[in-house]
C-alpha cells in the first residue's frame, strides 16, 4: 500500500511518543510535508521538536500513530537503510574529532559500497558546493572554525545525495555574523538542490527566513502550519505572542 498522495515526502498520522511509565513528549501530531520544500519545527525548549525529527529516521518509534516516508510507513522500512537515506545535520556538528574533513564526509558513500574514486570526486564536489576549499579535507575538525565545521556537518549529511535533510538547530551555537551567512548559504543550496527539509529552530526570525512552511509546537503539540507571511497574520495566542516578541526585538 502507498500514500495516496505522490507529492507528499512525510506525514505524521495521529502520532504520540512518550517514555516507558513518563510522559508523552509528543502527542496526536498530524501534518505533511511536501517534497522540495522546507518545513521548520519551531518551538521552545521542551516543545517537542527534537523528538519529532528523531521520530522521522526512526531513531524513536512512536507510541501510537503513523509516520510515512517517501509513500511507506517508517515501521516498514529497516532502519538502517531508512537512516542512510536520510541526511542529518546537527547543532556542533557531531563531527568524529579522530576523523579527517575527508573521511567524516565519505562515512554514508563508504557504508554504500561507493568505489574510492566517485568517494574523492563526492568529497571535493560537496566541500565546492557549502563553499569550502578542497585543502581543508585533510585538516582535522579541531582545526576548524565553528563555522566550517557547520559546513562540513552539512556536506556529510548531503554525501549520498538523500532526498530528505534533517537540521536540528545547525547554525544554533555560531555567532551571529556567521550564523546569518549560513542561513544564506542554505538557502542557495536548497534552490539548487531541492530537498525535502526539516529544520528545527527557536528562533523564529531563522524560521521565517529559511522556512517554506512553520509548524509552531507547544508542550508536545502541533499548534498550526503557516505559511511565513500567515504566521506573521495569524491571531492565534500563542501564535500572536511570538510575533510581539520578534517585533520587539531590536
Amino acid at each position: 500500500m502507498n500514500s495516496p498522495h505522490a507529492e507528499i515526502a512525510i506525514e505524521f498520522r495521529d502520532v504520540s511518543f512518550g517514555l516507558d511509565h513518563g510522559p508523552q513528549l509528543v502527542r496526536e501530531l498530524t501534518f505533511e510535508i511536501r517534497r522540495g520544500e522546507t518545513m521548520v519545527l519551531l518551538g521552545r525548549s521542551g516543545s517537542g521538536k527534537t523528538t519529532t525529527l528523531k521520530l522521522i529516521n526512526r531513531l524513536l518509534d512512536p507510541s501510537a500513530g503513523e509516520i510515512w516516508v517517501a509513500g511507506r510507513r517508517s515501521a516498514e522500512w529497516d532502519p538502517i537503510r531508512l537512516r542512510r537515506s536520510i541526511g542529518y545535520a546537527i547543532q556542533e556538528t557531531g563531527l568524529f574529532p579522530h576523523f579527517t574533513v575527508e573521511r567524516n564526509i565519505s562515512l554514508v558513500p563508504e557504508l554504500e559500497g561507493w568505489p574510492k574514486e566517485r568517494i574523492r570526486a563526492r568529497v571535493n564536489e560537496l566541500l565546492a558546493l557549502v563553499g569550502l576549499e578542497s585543502g581543508i579535507a585533510s585538516r582535522f575538525p579541531r582545526a576548524l572554525s565553528g563555522g566550517q565545521r557547520q559546513r562540513v556537518g552539512v556536506a556529510r549529511a548531503l554525501a549520498a545525495d538523500p532526498p530528505i535533510l534533517l537540521m536540528d538547530e545547525p547554525f544554533g551555537a555560531l555567532d551571529a555574523i556567521t550564523r546569518d551567512e549560513l542561513q544564506r548559504e542554505f538557502l542557495k543550496l536548497q534552490e539548487r538542490l531541492g530537498k525535502t527539509v526539516v529544520f528545527v529552530t527557536h528562533d523564529l526570525r531563522e524560521a521565517l527566513r529559511v522556512g517554506t512552511r512553520i509548524a509552531l509546537l507547544e508542550n508536545g503539540r502541533l499548534v498550526a502550519t503557516y505559511r511565513p507571511k500567515e504566521f506573521l497574520e495569524s491571531k492565534e495566542p500563542l501564535t500572536a505572542s511570538y510575533v510581539a516578541a520578534f517585533r520587539e526585538q531590536p
